[in-house]
């Protein structure tokens, strides 16, 4: 009779935790098919260990997405910035190359990245690094192999840019952080968050009107002028491959 017992506890332990892992991917899969923001980042946190490149993939999409968005919402306001978008057209095929990022220093993740491409592909210092999403820097010096590239985030990087809603033009300033600021050159600014940032068509250094990023807070009791935070559209942390727009070349 005892051992009658026992057999039949354990035989139901069995069932119980053969319940207990049918229920627990019965949830996992509940969660995978919600739409809510909080079984979203629950599922992605329980998988993610066994879904490699996958939070990669979704920074890329993010980027591209806010990239289309912004060029979209400039199209719709002005048939003018048709025009002003087409202005990187003056720079003929030729002169745009692809490189990999070959070298990231953990000392100084958000200053620079190193390409396989320098002088010998004809890069040069000044040249404009593009990722998916946008603009991240500025090629800063080169070797025949290699290039350095000062990232936007840099605290020694300074960009001109502007917003075309508000026509205001403004200076993007590195601090090493992924968040870069800008100084407007006025005070009072009619700037709004989620405003989007590109590089100023008035720039001698940079193609107009390349998307840069998205004003995530302003600071108006900042002196002398207004300085707002902005998040980048292209992710420097999430990019392994560029475009370097090279602009003394023939």
């Amino acid at each position: 009779m005892v051992k009658f017992r026992r057999l039949s506890t354990s035989r139901w332990w069995n069932n119980r935790k053969s319940w207990i892992i049918i229920l627990f991917f019965l949830i996992l899969l509940i969660v995978r098919l919600s739409k809510t923001f909080i079984f979203r980042d629950t599922y992605y946190f329980i998988t993610k260990p066994f879904w490699p490149g996958e939070y990669q993939q979704e920074i890329l999409k993010k980027s591209l997405n806010q990239e289309l968005s912004i060029k979209l919402n400039q199209l719709e306001r002005d048939n003018l910035r048709l025009r002003q978008l087409l202005d990187l057209q003056k720079f003929s095929d030729a002169s745009k190359l692809n490189a990999s990022v070959i070298s990231r220093n953990t000392g100084s993740w958000w200053r620079k990245i190193i390409l396989n491409k320098g002088s010998q592909n004809a890069v040069s210092t000044g040249d404009a690094v593009i990722g998916p999403g946008g603009l991240i820097g500025i090629v800063e010096n080169t070797s025949k192999l290699t290039s350095s590239v000062q990232l936007l985030t840099a605290p020694n990087s300074k960009v001109g840019v502007w917003n075309q809603r508000a026509n205001l033009h403004g200076l993007l300033i590195g601090v090493g952080t992924k968040t870069p600021k800008l100084l407007f050159y006025s005070k009072n600014v009619e700037i709004q968050i989620g405003d989007y940032i590109l590089s100023s068509p008035a720039s001698t250094i940079l193609p107009p009107n390349i998307p840069i990023g998205i004003i995530q807070s302003i600071d108006n009791e900042s002196q002398p002028n207004t300085i707002a935070t902005v998040q980048l559209t292209a992710k420097p942390e999430a990019i392994d491959w560029v475009q370097i727009f090279r602009m003394r070349f023939e």
